[in-house]
């Protein structure tokens, strides 16, 4: 494990293999001078013997404790058992280093010429081993849990990411067969009241909008442009039917036409205009589609049906939660009584929630 480069960063979280060096050369110079206070004292030959019967020992700790604290990893993965998992490994950090001790310096004794210090003059030097040893290990510690908690992050935003997009196409998904139920009924009323041909006409250029509802299905931003042919090509289907009689006043200045908008919203707009007003030659509809304060407004004056069609409850709201989703903007809806208004904001591809922009990386 200490060779392989990939099992290290796997179980700590990050290459230790210079931090293991360093750290193990700080511990065993730091033995080294707790046990030799007074270089004097010594000769070369016994300073050297000092500080690698003290590497050597220290090397011994590190791998222990080492493999002590990958294991209580695989064994406390969780946050909740942070507390549990720091504790057992501390303690079995103290018992390392005074076991290995105790141990290596039993063996060393046998060794004729060797003295070692008194166990009690040399436990209280240990205390110092030990606090410097855990210190080191705490690093290991606070990199562990630095790493877990950014990628805890990453994996909470993922999901939050991945359900705001859900919710995108499941909103996207109500717009279709809203546009496609209120295209039946209105291809319905052509069918009762005009010509065949004017069916047939009706259904080719229906053809046309869905082409461009397929080719905009998977984008939850258009070109206003884009939206602005949808829009007009649904109004001159629906003027088959109404003549004269339904209106519209566009007002979008070129420079706008580039801005984002979320796809069908302003289709939805017309839609609902059309289907819950009287549209007749004593009372024909005027929509005013224009472009102020970088908000896109539609507006009309209101003459409710006395018999309202089927609703599927979906336009406004459906509009709504996608800019919400988004952008985190939301759309402006005004009705006084005797006007109804809605403005739709106009977005950049920037202007897309971080978390919602990076679903795809």
């Amino acid at each position: 494990m200490f060779v392989n480069k990939e099992k290290r960063i796997t179980y700590l979280g990050f290459d230790d293999f210079w931090f293991s060096i360093i750290g193990i050369l700080i511990i065993s110079f730091a033995t080294f001078y707790l046990f030799n206070p007074s270089f004097d004292a010594v000769s070369l030959t016994e300073a050297v013997l000092s500080w690698g019967v003290g590497l050597l020992f220290t090397v011994i700790d590190w791998f222990i404790n080492r493999a002590i604290m990958i294991s209580l990893r695989k064994k406390y993965p969780a946050f909740h058992d942070d507390a549990k998992r720091i504790t057992l490994f501390f303690l079995a950090v103290v018992c390392t280093v005074i076991l290995v001790d105790f141990t290596g310096t039993s063996l060393l004794s046998l060794i004729p010429g060797v003295n070692a210090l008194d166990y009690q003059s040399r436990f209280k030097v240990l205390l110092s081993i030990v606090f410097l040893t855990i210190m080191i290990m705490a690093i290991y510690e606070a990199i562990y849990y630095n790493i877990r908690l950014k990628k805890s992050v990453r994996e909470e935003e993922q999901s939050k990411q991945i359900l705001i997009q859900a919710q995108l196409d499941a909103l996207q998904n109500q717009a279709q067969p809203h546009f496609f139920f209120n295209t039946l009924n209105t291809l319905r009323d052509i069918i009762d009241q005009n010509s065949k041909e004017d069916a047939k006409d009706f259904v080719d250029k229906l053809s046309d909008m869905y082409r461009f509802l397929l080719e905009a299905g998977n984008d939850n931003l258009v070109p206003l442009k884009n939206e602005l042919r949808f829009a007009k090509a649904y109004i001159h289907i629906q003027s088959e039917r109404f003549g004269d009689n339904l209106k519209l006043n566009w007002d979008i200045p070129e420079a706008s036409l580039n801005t984002m908008i979320v796809p069908m919203s302003l289709q939805l707009l017309l839609e609902n205009a059309i289907k819950h007003n009287v549209i007749s030659k004593a009372k024909p509809l005027l929509i005013n589609v224009a472009i102020r304060d970088n908000k896109l407004f539609i507006n009309n004056k209101m003459e409710p049906k006395s018999t309202q069609l089927p609703s599927t409850k979906v336009g406004l709201a459906n509009i709504e939660k996608r800019y919400m989703l988004i952008s985190g903007k939301s759309i402006e809806i005004k009705n006084d009584g005797n006007r109804f208004m809605v403005s739709l904001p106009l977005l950049k591809t920037s202007e897309q929630k971080n978390s919602y922009e990076n679903i795809d990386n």
